[in-house]
């Protein structure tokens, strides 16, 4: 699969393309059934599924005081593109200009001249051009004009409940990483290099944690504690060989703690995860950690000796949790 920073580098000569259109932030199951849908279409007529995407996030431009958290990166939302079949992404690059093309515009300019959409799939609450002009019955008219297909895809729900981005990060909130992973359709994933904290979980406490911190602009679940899996990524800055007992692309049993540590008076909001019976040197490394289950949320504790019997139950947890825990995160790939 080819990722397209923006359409002059969308190569011209590929012909005609089937095209899905969206922030497609998390690529959940909503996002999923829109994706198959499309490659579906593009595998029927016999041509390359384009999936176009947004960056940043369009209202990180128009609205940027309701800029939500990113639930992913374009890199991230390229993988899970990739595994679903699509051929080619183009990450748009959503500025005041594009933001100000009337739907018409967008539609020649982009899907006709650019992209050459035979056939466009979108999900039925989809709107494009300036002030979010154009809706799908828009685009069905332009399809008609221009003489290409207009599929408008049916939005996923659960009991009534649309399966969505806001619903993700409000789950996230409430540190409810089930119905997270659920909408999801796999486990709830953060990435980002490990850094030095406090020193204090291996010196002090006898658990030591790989840290990573992520600003406002990145959804992390809420205060607490959290079974997971954590993975060393095989990439730059660091591939040289681990030192210690853990390798790159292992899934590895994690207690994570996420939030502040209020006992020792830090605000800062981590990630930090306690890798359960392994230990290595990850620091300046990129790993990823997965969120299974919640265990607890964040207490302040009157003594480390409370604290430590505390995290002791907490890991006791974690690998209970995660001694059956792969059978269902393989299921909730499945798409409705």
């Amino acid at each position: 699969m080819n990722i397209w920073p923006g359409l002059d580098e969308f190569p011209h000569d590929i012909g005609k393309t089937v095209v899905t259109i969206g922030v497609f932030d998390g690529v959940h199951r909503g996002h999923q059934k829109l994706i198959c849908r499309a490659v579906e279409k593009a595998h029927e007529l016999g041509l390359p599924c384009v999936m176009i995407t947004f960056d940043p996030h369009p209202l990180a431009v128009i609205r940027p005081q309701a800029m939500p958290p990113i639930l992913g990166t374009v890199e991230q939302r390229a993988r899970r593109a990739d595994e679903l079949g699509v051929d080619h992404i183009v990450a748009l690059q959503f500025d005041r200009a594009l933001s100000s093309l009337e739907p018409e515009d967008f539609f020649e300019h982009v899907l006709q001249d650019k992209i050459q959409a035979a056939a466009v799939l979108v999900g039925e609450n989809f709107t494009f051009g300036h002030k979010a002009a154009g809706t799908t019955e828009t685009l069905q008219k332009l399809g008609e004009k221009y003489g290409v297909e207009v599929d408008v895809v049916e939005l996923l729900k659960d009991h009534g409940e649309r399966i969505c981005s806001t619903m993700i990060r409000k789950a996230l909130l409430q540190g409810d990483i089930k119905k997270a992973n659920w909408a999801l359709g796999r486990p709830f994933t953060v990435r980002s290099l490990v850094v030095r904290g406090a020193g204090r979980g291996g010196a002090e406490l006898g658990y030591p944690t790989a840290n990573m911190y992520f600003g406002p602009d990145v959804a992390i679940p809420a205060d607490g504690v959290y079974a997971g899996f954590f993975t060393v990524l095989d990439e730059a800055p660091s591939t040289a060989p681990i030192e210690g007992t853990m390798k790159p692309g292992v899934r590895y049993m994690t207690a994570v703690s996420v939030g502040s540590n209020p006992t020792f008076g830090d605000e800062r909001r981590s990630v930090e995860s306690f890798v359960l019976d392994e230990h290595a040197d990850l620091y300046g490394r990129y790993c990823r950690v997965e969120f299974i289950d919640f265990i607890r949320g964040m207490e302040k504790f009157s003594s480390v000796d409370e604290l430590l019997t505390h995290m002791d139950r907490d890991v006791a947890k974690a690998r209970e949790i995660l001694a059956d825990a792969d059978t269902p995160v393989e299921n909730l790939k499945e798409i409705n």
